[in-house]
């Protein structure tokens, strides 16, 4: 799944932002203690995410690395995990990612730090962690750009 793109996030109605993801499965290529195959759903790639508020006077940009993709028809849920943001705090910080293929008007992107991922623990909002492809439904329009989607069948597991 590829494409680079403006949204309209209604949350940011004025804001500039902008994704660029290039991510393809790596299915059962990241083992690790408790998976030594991996998972089907292992990936590499790339998103760089640029965010600019007219209103605040600015930006950030961030790179992530791509942990996770999984594909259904037109749609996909990705992960990916921070390495070159512009708050060292953040790096190692794995973000969620989903999208609807198509250009404006008919493509959507979803991103996990916009709409959900909230937990409340004694009535405090908090940020728990994104494991790997969690992300919303893509809720944000595509204005500028697109997506495709190349769907593809999660493989067999791997015999014991």
């Amino acid at each position: 799944m590829s494409g680079q793109t403006r949204v309209f996030c209604r949350y940011s109605p004025h804001d500039d932002i902008r994704f660029s993801v290039d991510a393809k499965a790596a299915p059962f290529s990241r083992p690790v203690s408790g998976l030594p195959h991996g998972m089907p759903t292992d990936a590499r790639g790339t998103v760089t995410i640029y965010h600019w508020s007219p209103e605040k006077k600015q930006g950030r940009r961030a790179e992530a690395s791509v942990d996770c993709l999984v594909t259904g028809g037109d749609s996909a849920a990705l992960s990916a995990v921070v390495t070159k943001p512009e708050d060292p705090e953040e790096i190692g910080e794995r973000l969620g990612f989903s999208v609807k293929n198509g250009g404006p008007g008919k493509g959507r992107f979803g991103f996990s730090w916009a709409v959900s991922n909230v937990d409340v623990v004694d009535g405090h909002a908090t940020f728990p962690h994104v494991g790997t492809c969690m992300a919303p439904a893509p809720f944000a329009s595509v204005i500028k750009g697109g997506f495709k989607v190349a769907h593809a069948e999660l493989p067999p597991l791997p015999a014991e």
